[in-house]
């Protein structure tokens, strides 16, 4: 017997915080006027996509004292955006990324009930942690948290919420014009919760969304934040696209469900994925090249090389030779607010490793900074990058794809158009949507099914 076809989940990344974007090329658009936004979603929808994902910078990000203004600097306010988007599409998922360190419960609870509400049940919550003081000085509660200490946080903040969400059970409005009764219990939304981190009581004043709660997501690559998908998200962000990486981190996370009483079918495994679409392989392969020279300009690559070297190389030529002097591994750096500091946690034997590989290949900077920064991860024609793509799905390496493309908001038309059909043509992505809710598109149960059950028995 063959195995079944498992279905390809997409979702759309309008991506901003990074420098994936090319923001420079001239069929880039605004990442403020809502025309960007609605042309990419409704793209999304078009495609038959599970949903869109807004990611979210709470801080400019600076180097050497001074704004870093080569990526994509600002966008409007995430829920804003989410809630506006929910006016112009009926059926695509809406995702936002909302910081648990710095935020409230009763807040985001809120919020994303009332996204959930204004959508007719399409809102999803990327819980993140934030990792640093200096994104902290922009809230009352400055710097940070340790890092076991804000997973302890994001932990206790979604229980809160959770409890907000479940604190109507959904059959409170009758609404009555006879009796003049609008609520069956007066009770309704009454909550309490004492813990660590939150002391809070009242009556949550938002009823019982579509969803019961919005779709969680997490984000987080550490054994803390895989540990906390595994006990509470319904879908893991995850980094880890290529096959033999994207293997291992599949089955490590879903081999963590078990101890929390949790099937493989309950978190899906998405991780972010770039592409470059042309009409044959070897065409794909140039213009991905190209892509990549204009992600990295020579001002990046200088910049780059700084989150190494924490030193000022504005005087060295980015198609030059590498430095030769060594990088300061001093506390403080040059690239504040930039996760990417984090992932060179020995400077001097990487500086040591990309001065070798530099020789070897007679690479500038720039080269240097080109060859070991991120590839696309789908490189090729329509065929190619179809085949590809359901043969990782269907080899574990993840449940579907959350696609960034280089160019917004138009970049995601080719693959809207020319990938798809190909994937629906193989019995593996949906020709029309079958439900109303992100849940639905997802394959996840609603948090009141549960419950009806306990009911029952």
């Amino acid at each position: 017997m063959s195995k079944q076809l498992k279905q390809i989940h997409l979702a759309a990344h309008f991506p901003g915080v990074n420098n994936t974007t090319v923001w420079s090329d001239p069929e880039a658009g605004s990442h403020i006027e809502f025309s960007s936004f609605a042309h990419f979603a409704r793209t999304a929808e078009r495609a038959k996509f599970d949903f869109l994902f807004l990611a979210e910078g709470l801080r400019l990000r600076e180097q050497g004292g001074r704004i870093y203004d080569l990526d994509v600097v600002g966008r409007p306010d995430t829920f804003t955006v989410l809630a506006a988007l929910a006016a112009v599409t009926e059926h695509l998922g809406l995702t936002g990324t909302i910081n648990s360190t710095f935020n409230e419960p009763y807040e985001v609870a809120r919020q994303f009930a009332g996204l959930d509400h204004l959508s007719a049940g399409r809102a999803a919550w990327n819980v993140v942690t934030s990792w640093d003081a200096f994104t902290g000085e922009n809230f009352r509660r400055g710097g940070f948290l340790p890092q076991d200490e804000r997973y302890s946080r994001a932990e206790e903040f979604l229980t809160t919420a959770n409890e907000l969400f479940d604190s109507w059970r959904g059959d409170e409005i009758t609404a009555d014009p006879v009796t003049g009764t609008f609520l069956s219990d007066a009770k309704a939304g009454s909550f309490v919760h004492t813990g660590q981190h939150f002391d809070i009581h009242g009556q949550f004043n938002v009823p019982r969304s579509p969803q019961g709660r919005p779709v969680i997501f997490q984000a987080g690559d550490s054994d803390e934040g895989r540990e906390f998908a595994a006990s509470s998200a319904d879908a893991i962000f995850s980094r880890h696209a290529t096959l033999k990486e994207g293997r291992a981190f599949y089955a490590d996370v879903k081999g963590r469900l078990a101890k929390y009483g949790r099937t493989p079918d309950q978190l899906l495994v998405l991780p972010a994925a770039s592409f470059v679409l042309g009409d044959t392989d070897a065409e794909a392969e140039e213009l991905a090249r190209e892509v990549r020279r204009r992600q990295v300009s020579g001002a990046t690559a200088i910049k780059h090389l700084e989150f190494v070297w924490n030193r000022d190389l504005s005087a060295y030529d980015p198609d030059g030779p590498l430095p030769d002097i060594d990088p300061d591994p001093g506390e403080h750096t040059v690239a504040r607010g930039r996760a990417q500091v984090r992932m060179y946690r020995d400077p001097l034997a990487t500086a040591r490793e990309w001065r070798e590989r530099a020789a070897a290949n007679n690479w500038s900077i720039r080269d240097l900074v080109i060859e070991t920064g991120n590839r696309q991860n789908f490189v090729g024609s329509p065929e190619t990058v179809a085949r590809t793509i359901d043969e990782f799905v269907q080899a574990d390496v993840s449940d579907g794809f959350i696609l960034v493309p280089h160019i917004t908001p138009g970049g995601l038309d080719p693959f809207a158009d020319k990938v798809v059909p190909l994937l629906q043509e193989r019995g593996v992505h949906r020709t029309e949507y079958e439900g109303s809710t992100l849940r639905d598109h997802l394959g996840l149960a609603h948090p009141d099914a549960a419950r009806r059950e306990r009911a029952a028995s």
